[in-house]
């Protein structure tokens, strides 16, 4: 069983839900990004998305966006995030999945980036811009390594391509809350319980919701439809605010804190 496996049977288990944080690797710096998981696990982290730098995010938005610029900017390759993850992996217990875009794998080569990712301690995998039906020489690398692949499910989803969605991932099914790029939200979208419940329907794996979740009153809004929640732009919002300051640690890990609370075992 992997540890993404075993992180969501043991909150099952408990009632509990998947507190799902995102960080740019770079943003501010490795440094900081490293100590930045390290925080955000130990304040109720279940699993932490890292991203990989890329010069055209096509599913981010302006947050996201200028993390990855200044990252880039830095001079952070992916060579240098499997060095954090590496890094990392021997100092926190919880999963570890990587956010990427296809053109860095695909340079990089699908068979040494899996096998290296997977070195690096790293559990899963999201390629952002690779559909399933197009995913199969990467999938074939990623079950070779033990890491497993992670699809996304849409707004305009169909019952059919949720299914095949579904069937394909691995760790848990990435639900992409709203139409268009990540980013800070009001609200959510108004339709998105009656997504969640036509997705628990079909699949027994675990559901994760992203994109605009940027409060508490959000993740206690989600959490009885969905088994984790991740949580992108608002704290890359965060860390862009506090970035070279002596509170970026308290100021993220306290967000983390709060948005971990509606999440906990029976609430």
């Amino acid at each position: 069983m992997t540890r993404l496996a075993k992180t969501f049977e043991a909150l099952r288990a408990r009632r509990g839900r998947a507190l799902v944080p995102y960080f740019t690797a770079g943003d501010p710096s490795l440094a900081d990004t490293r100590r930045l998981v390290i925080e955000a696990a130990r304040r109720g982290a279940d699993v932490v998305e890292i991203g990989i730098p890329f010069s055209d995010p096509l599913a981010d938005g302006p947050v996201i966006q200028r993390a990855a610029q200044r990252a880039l900017a830095a001079g952070v390759t992916l060579p240098r995030v499997l060095e954090l993850a590496r890094d990392l992996r021997g100092e926190v217990a919880i999963p570890l999945v990587f956010l990427t875009y296809y053109n860095p794998v695909l340079a990089f080569g699908l068979k040494a980036f899996a096998r290296s990712a997977a070195d690096a301690g790293a559990d899963g995998v999201i390629v952002a811009d690779l559909p399933p039906e197009e995913a199969g020489p990467l999938s074939d690398e990623t079950s070779a390594a033990g890491l497993d692949l992670i699809h996304l499910v849409a707004p305009t989803s169909t019952p059919a391509r949720m299914r095949l969605i579904a069937r394909r991932s691995r760790g848990f099914v990435y639900v992409v809350s709203l139409t268009g790029v990540t980013g800070v939200r009001d609200a959510l979208a108004p339709d998105l319980v009656t997504q969640l419940r036509a997705l628990r329907l079909i699949t027994t794996r675990p559901i994760c919701v992203g994109f605009g979740i940027s409060t508490p009153e959000h993740v206690r809004a989600v959490a009885p439809y969905a088994d984790g929640v991740i949580v992108g732009s608002a704290v890359v919002r965060l860390i862009e605010q506090h970035a070279g300051t002596s509170r970026l640690l308290e100021e993220v890990g306290r967000f983390i804190a709060s948005m971990k609370a509606p999440l906990q075992e029976g609430e």
